[in-house]
């Protein structure tokens, strides 16, 4: 049984990606500031493991204490200015990868991280901006490290069931909607696959509206 660490599982996304992977037969490890928010960890029997991702020694406990053979997933992120997760926390978290020899790799961060900020509107810079161009620090220091990652960026998120047209695209400009559910889905496709190994992704949904 394949084990998989996810990193935020306590709300949104993680909270879908842990549900996720263990109705899809992984073993998995959900860890967060506060797991005990997340009730369905303890229904469904999922380890979890407590981690303020901003104190460096507890996020290397954490990442010393999953097999070697693990994949592990991040989705944590917050829009408060006095909680520097996006960049600091992941930034503990890949060193401690790189130092514990666990490569796979997966970052979630969102469109309008990286060279894809150009396409968000003024609006959006304003209201999301400064979270992304943190979580554009942390790509940045992945694609600099020695794991084999692989980087994702959803667009809006919903709750909702796999409508099976969620999208993948590289370099082009997307604009749109997805399901936690089909983020998750893609997660679990694109560490499957070897050749996403240094990648970065973009995915939408376009059978979603606002």
């Amino acid at each position: 049984m394949k084990t998989i660490a996810i990193w935020g599982a306590a709300s949104g996304l993680g909270a879908a990606m842990a549900e996720y992977f263990h109705n899809h037969g992984y073993k998995v490890i959900g860890i967060a500031r506060n797991p005990g928010k997340n009730a369905r960890l303890a229904e469904l029997g999922i380890l979890t493991i407590s981690c303020d991702a901003t104190v460096q020694h507890e996020v290397q406990a954490a990442v010393d204490s999953l097999p070697t053979d693990s994949w592990v997933v991040s989705t944590m992120g917050s829009f408060r200015a006095d909680v520097p997760v996006d960049y600091i926390g992941h930034r503990y978290l890949i060193d401690a990868l790189e130092s514990r020899g666990i490569s796979r790799f997966l970052l979630v961060t969102s469109l309008g991280c990286g060279e894809s900020w150009q396409y968000l509107s003024d609006g959006a810079k304003a209201a999301f901006g400064a979270a992304a161009r943190e979580k554009s620090l942390a790509e940045a220091w992945l694609k600099s490290s020695k794991l084999d990652f692989t980087i994702l960026r959803p667009g809006g998120l919903k709750d909702g069931t796999v409508t099976g047209q969620a999208q993948l695209s590289q370099d082009t400009e997307v604009h749109g909607l997805i399901n936690r559910i089909d983020v998750a889905d893609l997660t679990r496709q694109l560490l499957e696959r070897n050749d996403s190994i240094g990648q970065t992704y973009q995915c939408v949904d376009p059978s979603l509206t606002y």
